[in-house]
């Protein structure tokens, strides 16, 4: 590509802006992020879910997984951790469901801002499935579900907006049985889907395969 074909860009230094603008300008240039739909129990047996776009895998050996959340302002009505960070701190254990797009109304409705003790399987009509070694349920709806035990907890603040990482090593993995083959996941029967910016979603219908050069 040649200097005149560079399209001009704007800079910007995180320091000279709000933590909204920054967050805006982050979930519009980290696109698309799968969905984890996470569920976890507090001390007490109270189940809970919620999504969380922050998600993606870290590495096979062992099979850890990770995902994101941020610390809001402590308004005295709602805690600074949602209830998902404080479950798994609590708990050490938690699922993560992934989202189809049968599923992904559901799993927006648990986003909703609630009290500890509503139950956000009910509010969205999803199905909790008994987990084979960790205490929270599973989604049943969800094409894929992987049953995760805490390895670490990484807070980079402890202000509101501050980003906290879960890292959870995967104990059991459940696939549905009809896009399982050979360890293989059939991308149109997991029809996963991802956040863009704000309140768009996407689907991943539009796949192309590109080989990988020797």
């Amino acid at each position: 590509m040649s200097n005149s074909e560079i399209s001009p860009v704007v800079t910007v230094n995180p320091a000279d802006y709000d933590a909204r603008n920054i967050y805006k300008l982050m979930t519009g240039i980290i696109v698309p992020r799968p969905v984890a739909l996470v569920s976890t129990v507090d001390r007490n047996g109270v189940a809970n879910v919620a999504p969380f776009s922050f998600f993606n895998g870290v590495g096979s050996v062992p099979p850890t997984v990770l995902f994101c959340t941020v610390l809001r302002r402590d308004t005295g009505k709602l805690p600074a951790r949602k209830d998902s960070l404080s479950n798994v701190e609590e708990t050490g254990e938690f699922v993560i469901n992934v989202v189809s797009a049968a599923i992904a109304d559901a799993a927006n409705a648990t986003a909703a801002e609630v009290p500890p003790e509503v139950d956000e399987f009910a509010l969205a009509g999803l199905t909790p499935v008994p987990s084979e070694v960790v205490k929270p349920p599973r989604v049943g709806e969800s094409p894929a579900q992987m049953e995760c035990k805490l390895r670490q907890v990484i807070y980079t603040g402890r202000h509101a907006g501050a980003g906290v990482v879960v890292l959870g090593e995967v104990v059991r993995f459940h696939i549905r049985r009809d896009i399982f083959d050979d360890f293989r996941v059939d991308p149109a029967g997991l029809d996963a889907v991802g956040r863009m910016a704000g309140n768009t979603w996407v689907r991943t219908h539009d796949r192309v395969e590109l080989v990988r050069p020797k």
